[in-house]
């Protein structure tokens, strides 16, 4: 996992730096970060101005910057991998923490909102995971959540090396014993798809890393989780949704 999120991170920086600022946050949401997705989050979230936004598990920080340029939020980003902090550092200069999303260096309920996408299922306390978010944001608990399902449990053999997907049935279970419920949800192969440009910027980046690290272990391995995790979601075997949480008392409230 960290040739994914801290080796490459910061060769990712290095290129979209290199290649300039219009290239900065399609670099920084490769992997995880469908503009669609994040569009549709920010509306459910409701994100208004001068609010923090946490991103969990934040990576090189693209989402965080991507809700910034529609709404002026305040990011707070926490990554596990030392690595993709620096990335996310040269890159957009957000307040960085370096720290696992199942322990949040946070106070009590000191963010106003979070989204944490497609990192539960790299960690296996899934519920943890849950319930550190629903700690740190301030009632009613406005969370935003992009998760890779696997209808069925998969074995290890059949999985990208790190990845621990729940089943439609845990998510419900850790959602329940964290205190939250769903708000609304929509799955990720029902959103518009990327608009050319973007994914135009996103090739490129992509271009230039394989030109300058193509032979290294650490993309390659990257590479080669990354074709297993398409496989995948092609054969259905995993998909992907993307859910807007809040408290459960507080959407039983009404609020």
């Amino acid at each position: 996992m960290s040739a994914e999120f801290d080796t490459v991170a910061e060769w990712t920086a290095e290129v979209a730096t290199d290649l300039g600022p219009d290239y900065h946050v399609p670099a920084g949401c490769r992997g995880s970060g469908n503009p669609a997705a994040l569009d549709w989050l920010i509306e459910q979230l409701g994100l208004r101005a001068g609010e923090t936004l946490l991103d969990c598990g934040a990576g090189v920080g693209g989402p965080a910057a991507y809700a910034r340029e529609r709404r002026p939020v305040r990011p707070v980003l926490v990554e596990p991998e030392a690595g993709a902090c620096r990335a996310a550092v040269s890159l957009f200069g957000y307040p960085t923490m370096q720290g696992s999303a199942d322990a949040l260096p946070l106070a009590d309920e000191s963010i106003d909102a979070a989204w944490c996408l497609g990192v539960l299922c790299t960690m296996r306390a899934h519920t943890a995971v849950l319930a550190e978010l629903r700690r740190v944001v301030r009632a009613p608990g406005r969370i935003g959540l992009l998760v890779f399902v696997a209808p069925v449990q998969l074995s290890a053999a059949d999985r990208p090396e790190g990845n621990h997907f729940p089943t439609p049935a845990s998510l419900r279970g850790s959602l329940t014993a964290a205190g939250l419920a769903v708000d609304a949800r929509v799955q990720t192969s029902d959103l518009p798809a990327i608009p050319d440009d973007w994914q135009a910027r996103v090739d490129k980046v992509d271009d230039e890393l394989v030109r300058r690290h193509g032979r290294d272990p650490a993309w390659t391995t990257s590479e080669r989780q990354s074709a297993q995790m398409g496989e995948l979601l092609a054969a259905g075997r995993v998909t992907g949704e993307v859910l807007s949480l809040r408290r459960a008392e507080a959407q039983r409230g009404g609020k």
